[in-house]
C-alpha cells in the first residue's frame, strides 16, 4: 500500500458520526446555523462530502444530531442523592444554561416536537413525576406542562439570540425596553407600568425558575 493510500484510509478510519457531530457543533456555536454547510464540516475535517454523507443523510438530520449530543450531555449531569423535585429544578436549568451557551440548540428543540432530544428531556422529567408519587392519571399533564415551558422559553430564547447580537448589552437592552414601557399610558397598561422596573433589574435565570417552582408547587396539589 503506497502512502498516499495509508493516509486516505487512516482519514477515514478517524472520520466518525461523534467527530463529525463535534464539528457542526464547533461551527454552530462560532457562526451560526447559516454557517452550517457539508462543504463547510468537509473543509474543516479534511476529508470529502460523500464520506460526511456516510454517516449523516442530510442537513436536518445532522441538526437533529447536535440537538441529542447536547441534551444528552445535559441529561446525563443528573446529582446522585438529589429528591425527584431538586433533579427536576437541575435539569430544567441545565437545559437553559445550554440553550444560553448554544442559541441554536433552542431553535431545534422548537422545530421538531417529538426528536430524540425532546424525548430525552419528557422521559427525565416523567421519571421525576413518577419518584414524586404524583398520580398515573395526572403524570402526562404534569411533565407536558413542564417541558412545555421549558420548550417555549427555549423558543424564545432562540428568538432573541437571532435578533440580537451575542456581545449586545443586556442591561442597556432591558432598561430600553424599560423606558418604552415607562412611556406608556398607565390607564392601558397599568400592569407593564407597575412592573417595569423588575423588568429592567430581572435576571432570567432566576425567572425561568421561578416558573418552574410555580409549575412544582401546582403539581404538589396534584393528589
Amino acid at each position: 500500500m503506497d502512502s498516499k493510500s495509508q493516509r486516505t484510509e487512516r482519514r477515514t478510519d478517524a472520520l466518525s458520526k461523534e467527530r463529525i457531530v463535534e464539528t457542526a457543533i464547533e461551527i454552530l456555536d462560532s457562526e451560526g446555523e447559516s454557517a452550517l454547510t457539508f462543504r463547510a464540516l468537509a473543509s474543516r475535517l479534511a476529508t470529502g462530502s460523500g464520506a460526511i454523507y456516510w454517516h449523516v443523510a442530510n442537513k436536518n438530520e445532522l441538526l437533529a444530531a447536535t440537538t441529542t449530543a447536547v441534551i444528552t450531555r445535559v441529561m446525563a449531569d443528573a446529582a446522585p442523592g438529589a429528591t425527584p423535585r431538586e433533579t427536576i429544578r437541575a435539569t430544567a436549568l441545565d437545559v437553559f444554561d445550554a440553550i444560553d451557551a448554544h442559541p441554536w440548540v433552542g431553535t431545534q428543540l422548537s422545530r421538531e416536537p417529538w426528536q430524540s432530544a425532546v424525548l430525552q428531556i419528557f422521559e427525565g422529567v416523567g421519571r421525576q413525576l413518577q419518584e414524586l408519587g404524583v398520580p398515573e392519571s395526572a403524570q402526562f399533564d404534569c411533565a407536558s406542562a413542564l417541558v412545555n415551558y421549558v420548550l417555549g422559553l427555549a423558543g424564545q430564547y432562540a428568538a432573541g439570540a437571532r435578533l440580537h447580537a451575542r456581545e449586545t448589552d443586556r442591561s442597556a437592552f432591558l432598561a430600553t425596553i424599560a423606558a418604552g414601557w415607562e412611556q406608556l399610558d398607565s390607564a392601558d397598561y397599568p400592569f407593564l407600568r407597575q412592573v417595569t422596573a423588575q423588568l429592567r433589574d430581572h435576571d432570567d435565570r432566576q425567572q425561568f425558575l421561578a416558573g418552574i417552582d410555580l409549575i412544582l408547587a401546582g403539581i404538589a396539589t396534584v393528589r
